[in-house]
C-alpha cells in the first residue's frame, strides 16, 4: 500500500516525504518504491497529530503548502487526484481537501499559513476539523471512501482493483 501512496505522492509533487513510526525500519525496508525522504515519527504513538506535525517541522522555509495523503487509500481516482493537484497550486493559499460529504478530510493541501494551528494539533486526531473551520475548498475525489482499515477492508480493496484497470496494476502479488 505505501508503493502505491508514493506512487499518488508523485502525482502531486516531485518532492515525496514519508512520514513513518511504527515498525519504521521496516517499512523502510520492505517499500519497494522511495520517497524523496523518510521522516522518522519518534512520538508516532500520540497519534496522527504527531505525524503531521514531523511532516511539516521537515520541509523548508521556502514551501507554500503541504498535500498530505494517507496510505490506506489505494483507490483514489489518480485523475482527479492530479486535478485536485493542479487547483491547489493555482489557489496556493486557500486549504483544499477531499469532500467527504460534509466534512473535508484527506487528501489535504494545507496552505503555510495554516502550519501553526496545525502544529498545536494534539492526539489522534489529524486536521480535518481545522480544515471545516477555515472552509476548505472541498473537492471531490472518487474512492475516498475506499480505505483499508480491517483485513475484510484490504480483502474488498484488493477485489475492486483487480477489476478496474490502471488501479489493478499498483497491486502486485
Amino acid at each position: 500500500m505505501l508503493d502505491c501512496a508514493i506512487g499518488q505522492g508523485k502525482l502531486l509533487s516531485k518532492e515525496v516525504r514519508v512520514v513513518c513510526g511504527a515498525w519504521y525500519p521496516l517499512v523502510r525496508f520492505r517499500c519497494r518504491a522511495q520517497p524523496s525522504r523518510w521522516v522518522p515519527v519518534a512520538d508516532w504513538e500520540s497519534g496522527m497529530s504527531a505525524s503531521l506535525a514531523a511532516g511539516i517541522r521537515s520541509l523548508g522555509p521556502h514551501v507554500k503548502g503541504v498535500f498530505i495523503l494517507v496510505a490506506d487509500q489505494p483507490l483514489l481516482d489518480r485523475q482527479a487526484l492530479k486535478a485536485f493537484g493542479e487547483a491547489a497550486r493555482c489557489f496556493p493559499e486557500q486549504p483544499a481537501a477531499a469532500n467527504y460529504g460534509r466534512r473535508p478530510g484527506v487528501p489535504a493541501y494545507l496552505p503555510r499559513w495554516l502550519w501553526p494551528e496545525v502544529l498545536v494539533l494534539k492526539g489522534d486526531r489529524g486536521a480535518g476539523r481545522l480544515l471545516a473551520l477555515v472552509n476548505a475548498t472541498q473537492l471531490d475525489i472518487p474512492g475516498v471512501h475506499e480505505d483499508i482499515d480491517t483485513p475484510e477492508d484490504w480483502q474488498r480493496v484488493r477485489e475492486a482493483a483487480s477489476r478496474t484497470g490502471p488501479q489493478a496494476r499498483q497491486f502486485p502479488d
